[in-house]
């Protein structure tokens, strides 16, 4: 055995490195928004799945969709859910973060110290994706997209019982409808809760890319046809020119607040998102019960005040990975 003196020590399980957040005792970065030799991703969106790594290493539910967004040249190991692999000095596990289909919360278990990265997650619930699995651990890495109390979501079924009282009120006027959602997660998650019965559902090619992979991977999804008169029409937010004459509408966290539907010249916005809102960050961060909490990407300083204000150590941590409002 080696004398103590010689054992490799680190203050912590993950620290913050210019590729992005880095594990020394297993030699790999989550999420690097730079190329790195080990990779792992907790979901497929783009400010989390940077191209160009040696290795990536992901939930087996979002193997197909990583592939489909880094290329077939791309080394993606997946393994499933709650599966602990050993790398180096780190037992690592993957577990559902409840964001989009295959997201991943990083648990990472190292001489008895538990560190959890959540990437993006929503406590909502979502039968598109696996729900998010509360972890107890010593210090849990969480994103703050939505940590302010303005954002407080409504009821799922209440924001779908909107979208289909406008749908079916332009149908009624000959008007095709137009609903804007990113077309990874958050339009999966609407085209399975619309009401078909009510018209026709056509789908931008963007979002049908992702549709043919969940429907694979088991996530029922309602026919879609192309394009016609009085149809709703899924498509992504960056497609706004091709329907001049359409009512529009956008489905995003976002909506919660008036300047993003101002400047997009929406007839509506309707408030869905596929990340936690501030109840939501706080229920989870409770339910998990760290010691302490590192806070990054969103809104960090309303939540590391809060945090610190009600007796838990919080570190706000700043990250490449920044959300982006076409993407919540």
């Amino acid at each position: 055995m080696l004398p103590l003196l010689f054992l490799p020590y680190y203050k912590n399980v993950i620290e913050v490195r210019e590729p992005g957040l880095y594990c020394p005792a297993g030699d790999f970065y989550i999420d690097p928004w730079q190329p790195v030799d080990r990779a792992i991703i907790t979901h497929a969106h783009s400010d989390h799945a940077f191209p160009g790594s040696r290795n990536y290493l992901t939930a087996a539910d979002g193997g197909t969709i990583l592939r489909a967004r880094l290329g077939d040249e791309a080394a993606i190991q997946s393994i499933p859910y709650g599966e602990t692999l050993r790398i180096g000095d780190v037992a690592v596990s993957l577990h559902p973060a409840g964001h989009i289909l295959g997201s991943a919360q990083i648990r990472l278990e190292r001489a008895g110290e538990v560190w959890v990265v959540s990437g993006d997650y929503k406590l909502a619930p979502d039968p598109t994706c696996a729900p998010f699995e509360p972890l107890r651990c010593h210090t849990f890495v969480t994103e703050s997209t939505f940590a302010l109390p303005i954002f407080r979501w409504p009821a799922p079924a209440d924001t779908m019982d909107a979208i289909h009282s406008w749908w079916r009120a332009n149908r009624e006027a000959g008007r095709t409808s137009v609903l804007f959602a990113y077309p990874l997660g958050k339009a999966q998650r609407v085209l399975a809760a619309l009401d078909p019965s009510i018209g026709p559902i056509a789908v931008h090619p963007s979002i049908e890319r992702y549709n043919a992979i969940y429907r694979v991977e088991g996530v029922a999804l309602p026919e879609t046809t192309a394009a016609a008169p009085s149809a709703l029409i899924l498509a992504p937010p960056g497609a706004t020119e091709r329907y001049a004459k359409a009512s529009t509408a956008f489905v995003s966290g976002w909506m919660r607040i008036r300047g993003p539907r101002r400047r997009r010249s929406l007839d509506r916005g309707f408030v869905m998102s596929d990340h936690a809102d501030w109840n939501g960050l706080l229920s989870a961060i409770d339910a998990i019960g760290a010691e302490t909490v590192w806070v990054t990407h969103g809104y960090r300083a309303p939540l590391v005040r809060w945090l610190e204000e009600h007796g838990r150590a919080a570190v706000s941590i700043d990250t490449h990975s920044e959300a982006q409002e076409d993407e919540q």
